[in-house]
């Protein structure tokens, strides 16, 4: 059989999950495509509830959304043709070529392996017959020996991939030398060979400060050089994919003010695309606090209930957790209460799983009761790009990745309109409001990244700023700023001659 004749290619990997691999594959992206180059993002098995929707209606990880817009591109489920959405502590929803097709105990994973890995080597073929260039991200660390029979994202793609591999480690943590080292001698010698550089991530202060510990950790990790040392990059307007990357709990106001909007968040422990929020941080004026507990909560302006890969899992959190109760009661002093997706099921009556899929039994749940709404799930999941009509004609754009339906009751009347759905024309109800709009929700994730919508409701809430900010012009601006600091900092002509082979 003769060996597959690919594109140029290079690899990152991390020390450890959120050493930074995401953030330099969005920021070669962006370079290349700005020296003229077909570029595209590849991550062969992702595992995150930050999920999104592709043009064809696929799911994907948000931080192939992220990379592909970065690199001027449309995203495509080829680009994660693997996407792994936990569920519970030991079971994850298989997304696979971005539709759901089971789900994966712990244990079971080196079996799926042998399922899995030709379908990430047809997805990886089909993009590389599409761009001059595919920029790899892997997963985690690529030395978890515990895991490594069952790997297929990190070293052994990049083997498949002919591609040269980056090491990058993160500073601000501390033991990045340790990190970096270890990583090498954990792995086989044939693996630490695919190894070629390494980059060191979040660095504050002088550079000075290093001396020549470069020139040492190349001596102890096997002659391996230190490409670049990138600074600590801050109010990057750039997704997270790792909800644990959610600043920790604030205290809350002792007051609201006309100075400032406060919106809280439940940091649910199966929270989902909660990087749709970030357009509403970036406003000036408004501050968005994620919270875990009831007390935490204060008298905010509103109060966000977000998507959740698990819902009634969720919802029993809430309780547990007095945020139920501090949710009814800030309703009552003024606050709006928005839902989406999941947070929208959760905001009805009563939530029916005849299956069990929320594995939880099958059985009827009380909702939060602030809306007359019943929510039956099933194992349909829809995923779609959608554009729907508000009463007022605005049009907003979003995407959905639910299973159920909700069903409103008592003459609640919806949100909006579905008009489209794909390529599809509609006219589908959508949502829920109260009368007074002080409780609304909607399947729609995306609602914020619509700038007129994003103000409009802001000031609802009593924002006063004429200083407005376009969420998309910002993102676009942050891949330049973040591609133009990455290139200043990193060894450019090595780096672009382990991707070009010269």
């Amino acid at each position: 059989m003769t060996e597959d004749r690919f594109p140029p290619a290079l690899m990152f990997l991390g020390t450890h999950s959120s050493a930074g691999k995401s953030l330099m594959v969005t920021a070669f992206c962006r370079i290349l495509a700005r020296q003229g180059y077909r570029v595209a993002p590849f991550k062969a098995q992702n595992m995150s509830n930050n999920a999104g929707v592709t043009p064809q209606g696929g799911e994907i990880g948000r931080a192939q959304i992220v990379q592909a817009e970065a690199a001027g591109i449309e995203p495509h489920t080829d680009m994660n043709p693997v996407l792994l959405k936990p569920e519970a502590d030991h079971r994850s929803q298989i997304v696979l070529h971005g539709k759901p097709v089971g789900s994966l105990e712990a244990g079971n994973w080196r079996e799926m392996k042998a399922w899995l890995w030709p379908q990430v080597q047809a997805a990886y073929r089909r993009l590389a017959r599409r761009f001059d260039v595919i920029i790899l991200e892997g997963a985690g660390s690529p030395a978890e020996i515990n895991l490594k029979e069952g790997d297929m994202v990190n070293l052994s793609m990049a083997r498949f991939a002919q591609a040269p591999a980056l090491l990058v480690g993160d500073i601000d943590r501390g033991g990045v030398f340790a990190a970096l080292a270890g990583t090498m001698w954990l792995l086989e010698p044939e693996e630490r060979a695919q190894i070629r550089g390494f980059l060191i991530n979040k660095f504050r202060g002088d550079a000075t400060l290093l001396g020549n510990a470069l020139d040492m950790l190349q001596q102890k990790a096997f002659g391996v050089p230190t490409l670049g040392v990138i600074p600590y990059i801050p109010d990057l307007f750039i997704p997270e994919e790792d909800a644990a990357t959610l600043e920790p709990p604030a205290s809350p106001s002792a007051s609201n003010s006309d100075e400032e909007i406060d919106i809280v968040i439940p940091r649910l422990p199966h929270i989902a695309n909660f990087d749709e929020f970030d357009p509403l941080k970036k406003e000036p004026g408004v501050r968005v606090r994620f919270v875990d507990k009831g007390s935490q909560v204060g008298v905010p302006h509103a109060v966000i209930l977000p998507g959740s890969k698990a819902v009634l899992a969720d919802l029993a959190w809430l309780r547990d957790r007095g945020l139920a109760d501090a949710i009814h009661r800030t309703h009552t002093q003024g606050a709006q209460v928005v839902g989406v997706c999941g947070g929208y099921q959760m905001m009805g009556q009563v939530l029916e799983d005849p299956f069990g899929l929320e594995g939880q039994g099958p059985g009827r749940f009380p909702g939060l009761g602030l809306l007359p709404l019943r929510t039956r799930f099933h194992r349909h999941k829809r995923t779609t790009l959608s554009l729907m009509r508000l009463e007022d004609g605005q049009l907003v754009r979003g995407y959905e990745i639910h299973t159920g339906e909700t069903q409103r009751l008592d003459g609640v009347r919806p949100l909006g309109v579905i008009v489209r759905r794909g390529a599809r024309a509609e006219h589908a109800p959508e949502g829920a409001r109260s009368s007074d709009a002080s409780l609304w929700g909607s399947y729609l994730h995306g609602l914020f990244e619509n700038d007129g919508f994003r103000w409009r409701w802001l000031a609802s809430l009593g924002w006063r700023r004429s200083r407005q900010r376009s969420a998309r012009a910002l993102r676009l601006a942050a891949y330049d700023h973040l591609a133009d600091i990455v290139e200043a900092s990193v060894d450019m002509p090595a780096i672009l001659r382990l991707l070009f082979r010269k």
